[in-house]
């Protein structure tokens, strides 16, 4: 039976104040509030890792056990993206994105002060619930509050918070770890959680649906099971004592749930995720780009530091040092992002910018001992202003062609499918490294490092093989946000 198409629902501004206050103040400080969310969560996800070690062993329990701390966290955002649409529509957004910057620094809070494993894995759950709504809903008001042609030079600066956080993690990390309690590592996003907080109930618009839909029960759970399971499988690839016929089979009763989901998106008249999005072609491209991409551009924040502690013997500060000339680049060349993708358009931008990545992992592979550092920090530097193009001609081309009704479900799907992407490109890189440093426990710095360039060279094949999805673009697609139109219609341009 095909769903009924029902008439989308209208949107409308809730709020206090008025219009103008809305485009002096709300505009102005939008970006910055947005960010406070997404470098709350980008910081948390890295800034873990380097404390598993001291955390098992403040809790007297194997460092391996530590893994479900890491995973529970990924599972609870995979299981929450999806309806944070729904609740965004239901009861606006600024209830909810107030409410998610305040579970989730609750829940980091508790994390804190936990003393059992098993009462951090419940917190860190909770923090996940906050996690899942900050990008989704962040996104949805940026794009309902911005105008298209607005909307790069907003995501540009919103975007730097994801690139800083993942670079900066590790380092704030091991300082914590080396001069402070563990628990501190929780403790920073209190007080950026609080100021963000109140700075949201003071100045977020506050975007609501006059008529909402029931919410799609049976595709919750449906699409909830099968992605929590994806996303476990993905989060504990190459690190776990589940054989290949196990591993197997979780990845096929979760191809089934998510195809069982489909079959209910058909039947269903509002589905929790509108798959028929995908029929948009910038949508498409960008989302499909975006998965596609990160099987090789996110696997570097993985075997970069591998590369130079394990294989080049920094230590985690120096190492930490060496990557955030990425975030300084995302940040000084920010404002040339706009120019250049109102100048080339998003076709040509995507496409020449997905073959430099490439190119430049591959650049990636020559550095050994004799490689000076100020070489390594010009190409973290580049790789980090390309990085942060390709991000996001991605996330803005997303929104190039949805309208107003259509932005909420957008988000969802394309919150949902950036979390997955991130999980792809770990496990990429992970089975990458395992194929090629067999016996990674007893591996030498030279076969570390022989490895790990050949790891590198996989990830760059495949970060410009998935150069293909961007060839679907049409030379106009996107010129709505870009401008690029209309600045080709001068003479002279």
């Amino acid at each position: 039976m095909r769903r009924s198409q029902a008439p989308e629902p209208r949107s409308t501004v809730l709020q206090a104040r008025d219009d103008s206050t809305l485009t002096d103040t709300a505009k102005r400080l939008l970006p910055w509030l947005v960010a406070v969310g997404f470098f709350m969560e980008s910081l948390d996800t890295t800034i873990l890792n380097t404390a598993v070690p001291a955390i098992a062993q403040a809790l007297k329990v194997p460092p391996l056990s530590m893994k479900a701390v890491l995973a529970c966290y990924t599972l609870s955002l995979a299981v929450f993206i999806p309806i944070s649409g729904w609740m965004a529509n239901r009861f606006g957004t600024r209830r909810v994105f107030a409410s998610a910057i305040g579970i989730f620094t609750l829940g980091s809070f508790l994390c804190g002060i936990s003393n059992d494993i098993h009462l951090l894995v419940a917190c860190r759950v909770l923090q996940g619930c906050g996690g899942a709504m900050m990008l989704p809903v962040g996104r949805l008001t940026m794009v309902r509050t911005f105008a298209k042609s607005e909307l790069i030079d907003a995501m540009s600066f919103v975007a730097i918070p994801g690139l800083i956080g993942p670079m900066l993690g590790p380092l704030l990390g091991g300082l914590i770890i080396g001069y402070f309690h563990w628990s501190v590592i929780f403790f920073v996003n209190i007080p950026i959680g609080l100021c963000g907080l109140y700075m949201v109930y003071r100045h977020l618009p506050n975007y609501r649906e006059q008529r909402n839909y029931p919410l799609d029960i049976v595709g919750l759970v449906l699409f909830g099971a099968g992605i929590s399971l994806l996303s476990y499988v993905l989060e504990v690839f190459g690190e776990t004592t589940l054989s290949g016929r196990e591993i197997l089979g979780l990845l096929t009763i979760s191809a089934a749930l998510l195809g069982a989901y489909g079959l209910n998106t058909v039947r269903t008249a509002h589905p929790l995720l509108r798959l028929g999005l995908v029929r948009i072609r910038s949508f498409r491209v960008a989302i499909t780009g975006n998965l596609f991409t990160r099987l090789g551009i996110g696997g570097i924040p993985f075997l970069l530091p591998l590369l130079y502690q394990v294989g080049l013997g920094f230590t985690p500060i120096q190492s930490g040092l060496l990557v955030m000339p990425q975030a300084l680049a995302a940040m000084s060349l920010k404002l040339t992002m706009p120019h250049i993708l109102k100048r080339f358009g998003y076709r040509r931008v995507l496409i020449a910018n997905t073959i430099t990545l490439g190119s430049m992992i591959f650049l990636f592979s020559t550095i050994d001992s004799g490689t000076p550092v100020w070489m390594i920090v010009l190409m973290a530097f580049a790789y980090g202003f390309l990085t942060s193009l390709q991000y996001t001609s991605m996330n803005t081309l997303a929104y190039a062609d949805v309208n107003e009704g259509e932005a909420s479900g957008a988000s969802t799907i394309a919150s949902t499918v950036q979390q997955l992407a991130v999980s792809f490109g770990v496990a990429t890189a992970s089975l990458a490294a395992a194929r090629f440093i067999p016996d990674h426990l007893n591996a030498t710095a030279p076969e570390m490092i022989h490895g790990i360039h050949l790891a590198l060279w996989v990830l760059g094949a495949l970060t410009i093989v998935s150069t293909i999805v961007f060839k679907e673009l049409k030379s106009g697609d996107g010129n709505a946000v870009s401008r690029h139109k209309a600045d080709a219609e001068l003479p002279g341009a």
